[in-house]
């Protein structure tokens, strides 16, 4: 499923009509058993300047309760989303892709986290995220300067998967995403589940949660089809059952 934040005249700024749009896209990709991956961009060749400050300043919020920022930051997923980013992620527009599980950027892509030299924190993820991303004094750098880095010093950085010439985030993102279609939907999602479980509990409780998660995925439908499909050197069919 391709997600595209379609306000180009606002550099894709997120008011509240945006975040009820990307929350709508997120149920839709949830809910439909056909799906087995997003993938979110920006129209006009930017991904997301953050939030609309001047829907902001007349009342609007950018945020869902219950989802964060643009309905999408702290909204519960099991299908792997990849963000496609082109020309500007700046402030919300940084944390929608770090909310995003795989990370896809043109090598002139700018990302900063600015909310500092406006009086504020990156509230949307980036404060309680980056640090988890790159090492500590780099994250610290970036928050507290507000400056921006490149899309390819991003990708030194390790901050995102795939660095692309201008133009070409979208295609290889979906490419990535084709790729994490072709495997068992149940063992994605219990992928998922077990980074997001095991982050910071103790390394016996989270080959507990990681044994149970184990035993679901034994009993499934899928990982027969799995066992079964590679014994008889053909491609599995899943039903994420």
């Amino acid at each position: 499923m391709l997600i595209t934040i379609d306000r180009p005249h606002a550099r894709n700024a997120v008011n509240a009509a945006v975040a009820a749009g990307l929350a709508a896209a997120l149920d839709e990709l949830e809910a439909d058993a056909e799906l087995r991956a997003g993938v979110l961009t920006g129209a006009g060749g930017t991904f997301s300047a953050g939030m609309d400050l001047k829907a902001a300043l007349q009342g609007e919020t950018p945020t869902i309760e219950g989802r964060g920022f643009g309905g999408l930051t702290e909204a519960e997923r099991t299908k792997p989303l990849i963000a496609a980013v082109e020309g500007f992620a700046l402030g919300g527009g940084f944390e929608l892709a770090l909310g995003c599980d795989l990370i896809v950027a043109a090598e002139d892509t700018t990302f900063g986290l600015p909310e500092v030299k406006r009086g504020l924190i990156a509230a949307g993820g980036g404060v309680v995220r980056l640090s988890k991303r790159i090492p500590y004094h780099l994250a610290m750098e970036l928050l507290l300067t507000g400056g921006p880095v490149s899309g390819l010093r991003a990708g030194e950085l390790g901050l995102v998967n795939r660095v692309t010439a201008p133009g070409q985030a979208a295609t290889i993102a979906l490419g990535l995403a084709e790729q994490l279609a072709n495997n068992a939907p149940l063992a994605l999602a219990a992928v998922k589940y077990l980074v997001q479980a095991a982050d910071g509990v103790p390394e016996p409780e989270a080959f507990r949660l990681q044994a149970k998660a184990m035993a679901t995925l034994m009993a499934s439908a899928d990982a027969h089809e799995g066992m079964a499909a590679f014994a008889e050197h053909r491609a599995p069919q899943w039903t994420g059952k």
